[in-house]
């Protein structure tokens, strides 16, 4: 299971970096709404791997196993891809988080390290609630027939 998770947590924040690299190269990446597709980016990983652990294991998955590899794979794609908003935010572009701060946050944050906060935190929130969200469909039904 957790070799299953590692593996679409990395397809995940490849997602996530690739969709955020094309952004940037339209010009588009300070458009604080385009943020949302990275939630749809998410949420299609953390389904696939919820499905495909389910598929794998057949009667013996269970909802622990299944909503476990959604944490994981959320959590190991929001750690890659928070690391590489660091190194983007403080080597590549370092006006950028300012211009995003300005932004959202107005004068109460000034330092970049706050905006790679906040991707962190979103990131596990979004990883949790798309697990239990996916778990209803996936869950194992006590249904009698």
């Amino acid at each position: 299971m957790e070799k299953k998770a590692l593996k679409y947590g990395g397809y995940i924040a490849l997602g996530l970096i690739a969709y955020f690299l094309t952004v940037r190269l339209l010009g588009l990446h300070e458009n604080p709404w385009l943020r949302l597709l990275n939630g749809v980016i998410v949420a299609f990983g953390i389904y696939k791997v919820i499905k495909d652990l389910k598929a794998a294991q057949g009667v013996k998955f269970n909802y622990f196993e299944g909503f476990k590899a959604g944490i994981l794979s959320g959590f190991v794609a929001t750690l890659a891809f928070t690391l590489f908003m660091a190194i983007y935010i403080f080597h590549i572009d370092t006006a950028f988080a300012e211009k995003i701060m300005a932004m959202g946050l107005g004068s109460y944050a000034t330092e970049p390290g706050i905006l790679l906060f906040i991707i962190l935190i979103e990131g596990f929130a979004s990883a949790v609630v798309l697990s239990l969200l996916f778990m209803q469909k996936f869950k194992p039904s006590w249904n009698i027939s």
